[in-house]
């Protein structure tokens, strides 16, 4: 009998048994992200929860901030600058590009400051920190998709017919998703140690908006810098999203959407790389 229970126990005990190996944890990063997902389903509701409590018109507001922009950047740039459009209407050209510039400049700022804002969290106990800002970025997502509601009424308003280009916009989501978690992951990195970029980042955010072909289009730059311009990765993609919403009226160039792509790419992979490697002094420097 006492042979038995015995064994019994030394089953028990190989069952709960955790063997802890040198390098385990960085191998197994990827499915520890994936074990920790309802983790990240909570940071988002509670993001989100936090983002609109207490405010006056609620989540109309991811409506109404892009309308009124939209508004301004159309009479500053469309009327007063008289800024060429291409004969696509100016009211959707500037909407092609405000649409995927808001989702990027608030994922990349949000993100900024994620990991500062989570101190106490990333303290206490252990989870792969990467989903701080990926948190961030989902809950901007959100925020984007209530956003793309804008666009049937747009379109309607201009009199602008849909065509079949309209179906790659779920792949340039995905674009500007990577591009916004590439930078946003080396920023938020980096704001741990060095706490100056907390102001830098929103600083040059504002200042992209104008470099960006947000208000105008990107053909008014000349023919022989339109390559170099492109190393702004923002301009591929919104040369990307106003193929996609123009139809027949708006030609992409094609070098600078391809170099804006590898950008994207470049980005991701270095951020990743450098974002792992300072992740194990995060907890000392918060």
């Amino acid at each position: 009998m006492n042979s038995i229970e015995s064994t019994q126990n030394d089953s028990s005990r190989r069952d709960v048994l955790t063997v802890i190996e040198a390098g385990r944890a960085a191998q197994d990063y990827w499915k520890n992200i994936w074990r920790q997902r309802e983790l990240l389903y909570f940071l988002i509701w509670r993001d989100l929860l936090v983002r609109y409590k207490q405010t006056v018109v609620g989540t109309a507001w991811v409506l109404i901030r892009p309308l009124l922009t939209l508004m301004i950047f159309s009479v500053v740039f469309g009327r007063l600058a008289g800024l060429p459009s291409n004969g696509a209407p100016y009211t959707l050209l500037v909407f092609a590009g405000m649409l995927p510039w808001f989702f990027f400049a608030t994922a990349v700022s949000d993100c900024t400051s994620s990991l500062s804002s989570n101190g106490a969290l990333v303290g206490k106990i252990y989870f792969p920190r990467l989903i701080i800002p990926m948190n961030s970025v989902l809950v901007c997502l959100v925020d984007y998709l209530v956003s793309c509601l804008l666009i049937v009424g747009v379109m309607v308003w201009t009199g602008t017919t849909p065509t079949l280009r309209l179906l790659a916009l779920p792949l340039l989501t995905l674009w500007i998703c990577g591009l916004s978690f590439g930078i946003g992951i080396w920023c938020a990195a980096l704001t741990v140690r060095y706490r100056d970029l907390r102001h830098l980042v929103p600083f040059l955010l504002q200042l992209g908006i104008y470099v960006s072909p947000v208000g105008y289009s990107a053909t008014i730059v000349p023919e022989r810098w339109r390559f170099e311009y492109s190393l702004n990765p923002m301009v591929g993609i919104i040369d990307g999203y106003r193929w996609s919403l123009l139809g027949n009226d708006f030609v992409a160039y094609l070098p600078g959407v391809g170099i804006s792509a590898l950008m994207t790419l470049v980005m991701i992979i270095t951020g990743i790389f450098y974002f792992r490697r300072c992740e194990k002094t995060f907890v000392d420097f918060l």
